[in-house]
């Protein structure tokens, strides 16, 4: 079993270093590779995802991704940030599903925005389409505009597009996924307005013939949005498109307490992955060891359940998670009063020592 490491930026390299070390207490035989990406790599290659990293994540059986990005590459052009890093994975290894997890574990009911009664229990499996949309479309660029409400001045336009293979592709995986779950897909567009969404909603709607067995539900992304925040258990799977997706993943995080609690997996049709954190590498903070690892640990556990068939051994990860927490450690982000604040690497200790003293239980 073939991992790729790429640590990143900012808080990246510490968060991986202590998946690693969990990793590393399994007893399972990796060969894992580092190399350098985002803002590191182009400091060293001139360039965030240089040849050899590629060719490394190629070669993998899965990449385990920190984080990418800094401020002080702001000024870059758009193809040399950091944040191209990402986006060339997903494309060069065909990453389109996205699997973003949002759990609230009972011991962080408290840390949460809402009331304990909207979360208490929440699991809601979001899965966004992840190489089409806006954010690959051509054309896109900048011009000068010839028509509209300011012929004449400049301009900047992406292209929203998607095929009928990518949606439903997309479109089986949530319905596999809801196979193994409540059996619920709520698939969120915008149809009202955009072409786009009307031709993914038509597309989804005929490929759920093919699944009479899970429910299916359309909803405007605005209204998903809302009910995220008001009535979030009333969701199972969530299927979108890349902007969406995005959008809506990052508020679902905030509903178990902190985004630093979220893992994330991005898959290909071989089930080859790339595992990270859904948050950032946040500069702000890195080097002083309070970052919460707990999210990239939980993307190691789904990396060795969906790309290295290690389901047992993703169980006594997420396991130790639970233990950990039910013990009152926290990080800054997740800490409230009367529990015990620690930082990365204390947290990192604990989840090695409940996974090596093996009487831990779900």
């Amino acid at each position: 079993m073939k991992i790729a490491v790429l640590p990143g930026d900012g808080i990246g390299t510490e968060i991986v270093a202590e998946a690693i070390r969990v990793l590393d207490v399994l007893d399972l035989k990796f060969e894992m590779e580092s190399a350098l990406v985002g803002g590191a790599a182009y400091e060293a290659h001139g360039h965030p995802l240089p040849e050899s990293t590629l060719k490394l994540a190629r070669e993998a059986d899965a990449v385990l991704f920190g984080a990418v990005g800094d401020w002080k590459y702001d000024t870059l052009d758009r193809p040399l940030r950091p944040e191209q890093a990402i986006l060339g994975l997903r494309k060069h290894l065909g990453l389109f599903a996205n699997f973003r997890p949002a759990i609230c574990y009972e011991q962080l009911v408290g840390a949460s925005s809402l009331k304990p009664e909207l979360i208490a229990g929440l699991d809601i499996l979001i899965i966004r389409e992840l190489t089409g949309d806006i954010y690959f479309g051509q054309p896109r660029g900048r011009r000068t505009a010839v028509d509209g409400h300011f012929p004449g001045a400049e301009e900047a336009f992406d292209t929203m597009r998607y095929s009928r293979p990518e949606v439903e592709r997309i479109a089986r995986v949530a319905f596999e996924a809801a196979r193994k779950r409540d059996k619920r897909v709520t698939s969120v567009d915008k149809a009202n307005v955009l072409e786009t969404f009307q031709f993914w909603k038509d597309v989804v709607t005929e490929v759920h013939k093919d699944y009479p067995d899970v429910a299916l539900d359309h909803m405007y992304v605005d209204n998903a949005a809302m009910q995220l925040v008001k009535a979030p258990k009333k969701f199972d799977v969530i299927v979108t498109g890349n902007m969406f997706g995005d959008i809506l993943s990052d508020e679902a995080a905030m509903l178990t307490g902190s985004i630093g609690m979220l893992p994330s997996a991005s898959l290909n049709a071989s089930n080859q992955g790339l595992y990270e954190p859904s948050h950032g590498s946040a500069p702000d903070i890195a080097g002083k060891g309070v970052a919460n690892p707990l999210a990239t640990i939980l993307s190691a556990a789904m990396m060795l359940r969906f790309s290295l068939h290690q389901p047992e051994a993703a169980d006594r990860i997420e396991s130790a998670v639970r233990h950990v927490l039910a013990q009152g450690l926290r990080t800054a982000d997740i800490w409230s009063e009367g529990t015990r604040r620690v930082g990365t690497r204390e947290m990192g200790d604990a989840v090695v020592a409940a996974i090596t003293k093996k009487t831990i239980t779900g």
